[in-house]
């Protein structure tokens, strides 16, 4: 009998006031489709180390790698204990860009988990990595927002954007375990409207429907942040999905977004 794929999902932290959120959600998907789980932090020297003196420079990297494991441990132990889901974390003290990217490169990671920036003064890891793990990623990609965590998919009110049929296991298992029925969004050209596979057959979905221009993406941000939805399904593939709507949808919904491919 073949063995059954065990996905692999990686926690992009920061170790602020949100990692807490980002990790429920992570715990949350990890029991959807039974996935482990790593948590990944980086850090920058020039954060650390203030001078130029060889000894002094090491001696304070030591001392943060010291103060960093034990964050982590406390905050992962915690975790594993209350929801019986083990997780794996390393961390790096290094450029954060190339630190990611050697990671993604090196553990053919299925899911990256990222938290959701709360002002646009106050984000995670800068919109630059954000950026930067949506070049690098090919894969899913989970933005969590701190307010809808995806604790609870049963109760969640769910949006669609340019999403079609997918095989994506992740959307799958949120899809049929949620009560709710779906709202779909859409960016199409004036010129064609073309039928498209619904994402689900099973669930009642109202859809909306925007012509292709500059102001679509603002108004489906302008009606999804007066709206309950908690989480958004976007397909980065989608004809009609252009870089400039993720990064729209990223930096204006009130909700947590699950990019797939």
């Amino acid at each position: 009998m073949e063995k059954k794929k065990k996905y692999k999902i990686l926690v992009l932290s920061d170790l602020k006031e949100n990692t807490l959120s980002v990790l429920k959600s992570s715990v949350s998907l990890a029991k959807i489709i039974d996935a482990d789980i790593h948590f990944f932090y980086a850090k920058s020297p020039t954060d650390i180390v203030k001078n130029d003196n060889q000894l002094s420079a090491k001696r304070a990297i030591n001392e943060s790698s010291f103060i960093i494991d034990k964050e982590i441990k406390n905050i992962v132990n915690s975790f594993t204990k209350d929801n019986n889901v083990p997780i794996k974390y390393s961390f790096t003290i290094g450029n954060v860009k190339n630190e990611i990217d050697t990671y993604l490169k090196e553990n053919n990671t299925d899911i990256v988990v990222l938290g959701k920036r709360k002002s646009k003064s106050l984000h995670f890891l800068g919109d630059n990595i954000t950026d930067f793990v949506l070049q690098q990623h090919k894969g899913t990609i989970v933005i969590a927002d701190e307010h809808n965590s995806l604790e609870q998919p049963k109760e969640m009110s769910l949006g669609i954007f340019n999403q079609t049929k997918s095989n994506n296991i992740l959307v799958e298992h949120i899809l049929s375990s949620s009560n709710k029925q779906l709202t779909s969004f859409k960016i199409v050209d004036s010129s064609s409207h073309l039928k498209e596979e619904p994402l689900s057959n099973d669930k009642k979905t109202t859809e909306y429907v925007f012509e292709k221009g500059d102001n679509a993406m603002k108004n489906i941000c302008n009606y999804l942040s007066k709206s309950s939805i908690n989480l958004l399904f976007v397909n980065r593939n989608h004809s009609n999905t252009t870089k400039s709507n993720i990064k729209e949808a990223i930096k204006n919904l009130n909700c947590s977004l699950i990019l797939t491919t």
